[in-house]
């Protein structure tokens, strides 16, 4: 893979986020709820700590993402320049991980507010930073195999729309697995609870960083960014 290809690509793509009123409009709502949040318990319930705003990430995050990624390949294919990409001397790798960085880096853009709102409880508390950031490190997991899922999403589709509903309730799915499933017995619900993005976020955002956890959200990434560009790959192929 040649990362000055990618680099290209990431540019590329990076500029068409900030040259789109979608991501305006995405970090305005992701500013809003989450700042609501935070200054309710802030304010009103006069605790100076983060752990109802980590508890809130999952919800925004299952929203959130599918708006960011849904058009990346969906809008491609529509306005038929995706074929015109194609041509070009890229392999499809480095379209789809090029692709995917950007959003990422959209994504680390956004959670970078986490900070402003830790300054504030430290400077009216003592806040323990370790489970700050190791929640802004699960933060990003969460959000990354999410952004995973959508490019997945957006790829089997030109409808943007259909791609963000597809890609919410996948995310929603691994959100709520061990919640809707809690009737089992014990041992499978364990087996379960695994799948659930939530329950290994929370465990990060305690503080623990397990490889358990870690490698959850980079098997997710992984089989989901593997899936978009076989997905993409048998498209072509067809179509040839």
């Amino acid at each position: 893979m040649r990362w000055n290809i990618v680099r290209e690509i990431i540019k590329k793509e990076i500029s068409q986020y900030y040259y789109s009123p979608i991501a305006y409009i995405v970090l305005a709502f992701y500013l809003i709820v989450s700042g609501v949040f935070f200054w309710t318990v802030f304010f009103l319930q006069n605790q100076a700590e983060l752990r109802s705003y980590f508890n809130m990430l999952p919800w925004i995050f299952t929203f959130i993402v599918p708006a960011v990624t849904m058009r990346v390949f969906a809008e491609e294919k529509s306005n038929g320049t995706f074929e015109t990409l194609v041509t070009l001397p890229i392999t499809m790798e480095e379209i789809v991980i090029g692709k995917f960085l950007a959003v990422c880096l959209f994504l680390l853009s956004m959670l970078f507010f986490i900070f402003p709102y830790a300054i504030s409880v430290d400077l009216v508390g003592s806040l323990d930073w370790g489970p700050v950031f190791t929640g802004f490190v699960g933060a990003f997991f969460l959000a990354t195999s999410y952004a995973a899922v959508g490019l997945y999403c957006s790829s089997l589709t030109k409808n943007q729309i259909v791609a963000f509903i597809i890609s919410l309730f996948i995310c929603l799915a691994f959100f709520l697995v061990d919640k809707f499933f809690n009737f089992l017995p014990e041992s499978l619900l364990q087996v379960v609870a695994f799948f659930s993005s939530d329950k290994h976020f929370k465990s990060i955002s305690k503080g623990v960083l397990d490889l358990r956890d870690l490698g959850f959200f980079l098997a997710l990434i992984f089989i989901f960014l593997r899936l978009t560009y076989e997905n993409l790959k048998n498209q072509l192929t067809k179509e040839n």
